[in-house]
């Protein structure tokens, strides 16, 4: 099964995985806004900081769902 596919099973089929994927975009989207603001406050810096660290652990996680998901197939 290839990467794709497995990753279209895991979100019909995986509460967690399909809430991480909707986290991460969240995350992206909220992050994307911030980059485009001229002068950004301190408060703001931090605030692509944490989005970026939230960004990495759901993508971390998602990983290790497909590493799973792979392992079962196998």
């Amino acid at each position: 099964m290839d990467q794709e596919t497995l990753i279209e099973r895991l979100t019909a089929e995986n509460e967690e995985f399909r809430q991480l994927r909707e986290e991460h975009r969240h995350h992206d989207g909220e992050l994307e806004g911030l980059k485009h603001t001229a002068s950004l406050s301190a408060e703001q810096q931090w605030r692509i900081t944490e989005l970026k660290k939230l960004k990495l652990m759901a993508k971390d996680r998602m990983e290790t769902i497909i590493r799973q998901a792979r392992a079962v197939t196998a």
